[in-house]
């Protein structure tokens, strides 16, 4: 008898208790696919129908990240469809899909008692908590970790079992079959895949499925050469002539549309509005007051913007918090907070008997701003809520909405909508508990959207976080080797951000509920990123939990983009007191990362490297998301020059190396879109806060890059064995500190707080 560690568990737990047992044992689920007039079902990842057509279903939220693309691409290449056969539809929520390596990054988050027994029991439990919870959060570049493999052996088995009824009609043997560009070959001989599918449906799927020898790969191409994708994007035509449905396109019979106010900060109370004021207003479908905020519907979301403006609704606020006060809070704490160890490796913390060189770096809130603020649509009768949303992580928000309204999870069916842009913002899920309460209240089906204002004003932003690095310099060395460091010591003060965005995602709490029950808690994923991929023989990293009145949460970056912009705005710090080429002094203390020194030599040849003299306007910056062959790495090089207006950023060179590449296009777009998105994280405007409300609302004061004010780019993938790793994330950090090293080159002046031009110049 075989004994496994699964085994050993389950079979402990029997004596233990049912409920236990239960957890552990390995579950199966019904496909949650069901099958349009003349398509046929293949498990829980694909529908063929008799026309031929292959569709999809896809269990994460598309963003404009382009998985709706990635993976049927990975389906289409192992089934051997052809592209343009290829449609696809939302997934239901369902166990079928959970997203397992994303529930154990997580689970310090849902279960931090039992994280960290073992690599095994946390992944067991955490296949358990993915499954029966129906888990399948799209966040933290998991999207290929998690489901490339189960859409290989999904599209494997239906391979198989076209190629088992095609044979069965020329009395040959299914493995001398061919399947590609949609059809099944043998000599001369072929089927379309849509003869085949209905006898094919009842075949039993072949266990192992037959993985083709090779997963899908396409080879990076060098930064000058555009060649036109191989699988080119599905949901590009339909945005671009502007047919692609998102929430805000739901129309359902009788349908109002609702807008909202919010109080100015969390905690805020309704206190009192002009009923009467909105009388004047055409179409008015209803009022719906709660406790901290007030709706209104109307026939046309314009009439119930209208009377909301008319109804003037006050708010009682708590202590407001401003941007001065968060600032006070977290200068205070960076030196005379209690800390907490995050990490220490080498000699530790014991190693640093002086600072040769010290530096402190501010970081302030960053907003996600998506294009399309927070909607959704909803309809409530009989006891049944329907919801049209777009959620990132939508059983968290079947389950907000169903605790809003008292009524079972099992009685909210959640539709998927795409979303226009998110940047990990709906993580969040208010406007579903809010348009759950609203429908119920008016009896009809209803859509809410909420005003930029108040998507601004509800924003969970990334946490602000004040960093104090210092480190030991070697004595000595032989001539342009000095500055080596012997040990380093990183402080950050910051809120408990991913604690708190837990609190919120998990535990249904409210924001100023999950502030309270994580305040003073060390918060290692708060920390991210503030391990450096360089060799320094100690380190010790320190976190310091800030309460600072404010909601936090989880924005394109997250803790990386702090940590990586310090820590790369230090080591070139390091580097010109040296006076050490910063590319030589990284490169020095890559030895154990190979991969990093290779991206970091590639973007140095792209942009043509020059030393990184004084006044050149070159910086540059490197960065790794992740651990071990997994790990995503980047390199990037910055040029500023002086024009008209000032110095002004003009060619970002960057050199990535994410593993396999399956689609290089998309793969390219991403890296594309995070330096844009680093971009106005570097040069934009802060989000001011006075009295707890920002200083301005409008899109336009938060000082975004227009097309025209994009430098233009250079990005190369190195050729990698690894594991596909997600690039989604590397621009938006590496392009800060890139910036900031190139605008010190061009003018001499190090800017140690982001965005750059917080204080001018």
């Amino acid at each position: 008898m075989r004994v496994s560690r699964r085994g050993l568990l389950a079979g402990a737990a029997a004596g233990g208790g049912l409920i236990v047992a239960w957890w552990l044992m390995p579950r199966s689920y019904a496909t949650p696919l069901v099958a349009a007039s003349g398509e046929h079902v293949f498990g829980a990842w694909l529908k063929i129908a008799t026309d031929g057509v292959v569709t999809v279903a896809v269990p994460q939220l598309e963003m404009g990240q382009g998985i709706t693309t990635l993976l049927p691409q990975i389906v289409a290449y192992e089934l051997g469809a052809d592209w343009r056969q290829i449609a696809i539809e939302p997934a239901p929520v369902s166990g079928a899909y959970a997203n397992v390596p994303l529930a154990t990054k997580w689970m310090p988050l849902w279960d931090p008692a039992f994280a960290g027994l073992s690599d095994a029991a946390d992944d067991l439990i955490a296949l358990r908590f993915a499954q029966g919870q129906r888990f399948n959060a799209t966040a933290a570049g998991t999207s290929l970790a998690a489901y490339e493999l189960p859409c290989r052996e999904a599209a494997a088995a239906a391979r198989a079992m076209l190629a088992q009824e095609a044979a069965s009609r020329w009395g040959a043997s299914w493995e001398e079959c061919e399947v590609e560009g949609g059809f099944v070959k043998l000599g001369d001989k072929r089927l379309g895949f849509g003869e085949l599918a209905e006898a094919a449906a009842g075949y039993t799927p072949p266990d192992p499925p037959p993985l083709r020898p090779e997963p899908p790969r396409e080879p990076p191409l060098p930064a000058d050469v555009d060649a036109a994708p191989a699988y080119p994007r599905i949901d590009l035509p339909s945005k671009v002539d502007g047919t692609y449905r998102f929430a805000g396109d739901v129309r359902l019979p009788g349908m109002v549309f609702a807008s909202i106010r919010h109080g100015p900060v969390d905690g805020s109370e309704l206190t009192g509005f002009d009923r009467e004021a909105a009388g004047g207003v055409r179409g008015l479908a209803g009022i719906v007051e709660s406790k901290r905020w007030l709706a209104v519907a109307a026939d046309t979301w314009w009439g119930a913007e209208a009377a909301l403006a008319a109804m003037k609704p006050k708010f009682a606020a708590p202590t407001p918090v401003g941007s001065a006060d968060i600032a006070a809070r977290l200068d205070t704490l960076l030196t005379a907070g209690e800390a907490h160890v995050i990490a220490e490796t080498g000699y530790g913390g014991e190693a640093l008997e002086r600072v040769d060189i010290g530096r402190r770096y501010e970081v302030e809130p960053a907003y996600a701003a998506p294009v399309e603020s927070a909607t959704a649509a909803a309809r409530f009768a009989d006891g049944r809520l329907d919801l049209w949303i777009a959620s990132q992580a939508p059983e968290q928000a079947r389950i907000a909405a169903a605790r809003a309204i008292g009524i079972a999870t099992e009685d909210v069916a959640l539709y998927p909508m795409p979303a226009g842009g998110s940047f990990d913002a709906r993580l969040e899920h208010d406007h579903a508990i809010e348009i759950a309460l609203i429908a119920r209240a008016l009896g009809r089906p209803v859509q809410l959207t909420w005003p930029r204002r108040d998507e601004l004003i509800r924003a969970k932003p990334r946490a602000p976080a004040w960093l104090l690095l210092g480190a030991q310099i070697a004595k000595g060395g032989p001539e342009g080797t000095g500055g080596a460091i012997d040990a380093m010591r990183i402080r950050i003060a910051t809120p408990p951000a991913a604690l708190e965005f837990g609190k919120r995602l998990f535990g249904n709490l409210t924001s100023m509920a999950a502030i309270r029950e994580t305040t003073g808690e060390p918060d290692p994923m708060a920390c991210e990123g503030a391990v450096p991929p360089y060799q320094i023989p100690a380190l010790l990293v320190e976190h310091i939990p800030a309460e600072i009145g404010l909601p936090v949460g989880r924005v394109r970056g997250n803790a990386h983009g702090p940590t990586i912009f310090a820590i790369e705005s230090f080591i070139d710090e390091i580097a010109a007191k040296a006076k050490r080429d910063p590319f030589s002094f990284r490169m020095s203390m890559l030895g154990s990362d190979v991969r990093l020194a290779a991206c970091l030599q590639r973007a140095a040849s792209l942009a043509g490297w020059d030393g990184g003299a004084d006044q050149s306007g070159q910086g540059l910056a490197c960065a790794r998301i992740g651990e071990g062959p997994e790990a995503a790495r980047i390199a990037c090089v910055a040029t500023a020059r002086q024009g008209e207006g000032g110095v002004r950023v003009i060619r970002l060179s960057v050199a990535a190396d994410i593993g396999r590449i399956v689609n290089h296009d998309i793969a390219r777009q991403q890296i594309e879109g995070g330096l844009v998105f680093g971009i106005g994280i570097a040069l934009g405007n802060p989000v001011r806060l006075r009295g707890g409300l920002p200083e301005a609302v409008d899109p336009g004061a938060l000082g975004l890059p227009t097309l025209a004010e994009c430098p233009e780019m250079r990005i190369e993938f190195l050729a990698s064995e690894a594991p596909p790793a997600d690039p989604g994330e590397l621009g938006a950090v590496v392009a800060p500190p890139a910036i900031a090293n190139a605008l010190y080159s061009a003018t001499g002046l190090r800017l140690r707080r982001l965005p750059l031009l917080s204080d001018g110049i």
